[in-house]
């Protein structure tokens, strides 16, 4: 079978190799997707131009002219009365899942008290967040509840939705709809690089926020990349999607298949990643994932992703498996072989985990309740799902009593003696002298 199989994915055999994973694994360069050098320039484009530059690449790369970008809020109220009652059912269900468990997130408030000394930690949200939602290919009500709603769990009082027209310059009617139930009621039509800029920078018709969260295309990612530092951004690199799936005969090949097309019809720039020590089961993969790609309404976007960043890798066993994810650090993990569970405290680095065959990474997607915002192009490897944090700052409040300045005093000083700061010794010395009635002791 494997002779005149015709490949879907492109093959990689590590069976019995002693090289280092990370020398044979391939790498995302994001850079030769999004020029950094033209990001920049469409960055500062919008930061010098406001709304007449962000309608000016919204003609040029969306193909619409949207004269005003913002959405007035009786629309999404007419949106949410359009769409039918059962998608407004699942959207209730979805929305009433991710809320309860970002609120069981929230943790306000820790204080500990130590020798007279009294800490507190205090999360404080930030005032304003921008969300980004996707458009183009499809529409992302989903994203509109894994943002806006750990936003909201966190405290935030006041977002914005940045999403891009369709292509008659109007805003998606699920997306509006989805916006309506979380409350939301400012949105802005604008995608890609001009998004980003526009929250960051703010134009005459939109506030600049603090923190901006959710995912995108390369282009999008890129453009967060750039102006981290002059705004919050949340949830690391959350660029194009990927999966990695470890699998055996155990689990039926048409399950594989489907959940590594379900990340690769996102469409170019994601990847999609089967690992096995069973050659004869990846066979069974790839005609699987060929019938299910011929049957997909998404086929030419599926066919892109799997041509560039789809990949079939042969290992020795499952710990080999476990290091190859590890040297990834997908955004979807997917464990789907006998003994899966035993292996999870060998995993370091992975957005998010399914396990076994009933944990599609769709459910996660979805309604499961984590935020489906993760960290992509090996961001797992310092940075986790987009959550209530990511919404707050902690403020640290710290309250002494003398007994507890009389046992710390010494400490500062002699600290402050080895790092040559006077003033930060004197402090201390004259809060003595002070007490002392003006004598130094």
């Amino acid at each position: 079978m494997g002779g005149t199989l015709e490949r879907v994915f492109n093959r990689l055999d590590l069976r019995g190799t002693k090289k280092p994973l990370g020398e044979l694994l391939p790498q995302l360069a994001i850079d030769a997707i999004a020029p950094r050098e033209t990001v920049r320039a469409l960055l500062d484009e919008v930061r010098l131009g406001g709304d007449k530059s962000v309608r000016d690449l919204t003609i040029r790369f969306d193909g619409v002219d949207v004269p005003v970008a913002v959405v007035s809020a009786h629309m999404l109220e007419e949106a949410w009365n359009m769409i039918d009652e059962s998608l407004r059912e699942a959207l209730i269900v979805a929305h009433d899942r991710i809320l309860n468990f970002h609120l069981g997130e929230v943790h306000n408030e820790h204080t500990q008290d130590s020798g007279g000394v009294s800490i507190s930690s205090v999360a404080q949200p930030v005032d304003r967040v921008g969300v980004y939602v996707p458009g183009g290919l499809a529409a992302y009500p989903s994203t509109v509840l894994m943002t806006v709603l750990p936003a909201l769990a966190a405290g935030v009082q006041d977002v914005v939705l940045c999403t891009p027209p369709d292509g008659v310059g109007e805003a998606s009617k699920v997306v509006l709809a989805a916006a309506y139930l979380c409350g939301v009621t400012e949105i802005f039509l604008a995608g890609g690089v001009q998004a980003i800029a526009a929250m960051t920078y703010g134009t005459e018709s939109l506030k600049a926020v603090d923190v901006i969260a959710g995912p995108g295309n390369a282009w999008v990612a890129m453009a967060k990349q750039e102006v981290a530092g002059q705004v919050g951004i949340a949830s690391a690199f959350a660029g194009p999607s990927e999966i990695a799936v470890i699998a055996d005969h155990t689990c039926p090949p048409s399950s594989a298949a489907v959940d590594l097309v379900l990340q690769a019809e996102h469409g170019p720039g994601g990847r999609a990643w089967l690992i096995t020590w069973d050659a004869a089961y990846a066979d069974e993969v790839e005609s699987a994932t060929k019938e299910i790609v011929s049957l997909s309404p998404r086929s030419l976007e599926t066919r892109a992703t799997i041509k560039t960043g789809g990949f079939v890798c042969l290992v020795d066993d499952p710990l080999q498996a476990i290091a190859v994810v590890n040297v990834l650090a997908p955004e979807h993990l997917q464990l789907m072989f006998e003994g899966a569970r035993s292996f999870l405290g060998q995993i370091r680095h992975a957005g998010a985990v399914f396990i076994g065959n009933w944990a599609p990474a769709s459910i996660g997607d979805y309604v499961a309740g984590p935020s489906h915002v993760l960290p992509t192009s090996g961001t797992a490897r310092f940075s986790g799902a987009l959550g209530v944090a990511d919404f707050q700052k902690k403020m640290h409040i710290v309250e002494v009593s003398k007994d507890g300045f009389d046992e710390l005093r010494g400490v500062v000083a002699e600290l402050a003696v080895a790092e040559g700061l006077w003033a930060h010794g004197v402090s201390v010395s004259e809060r003595e002298r002070w007490a002392n009635g003006g004598v130094s002791k």
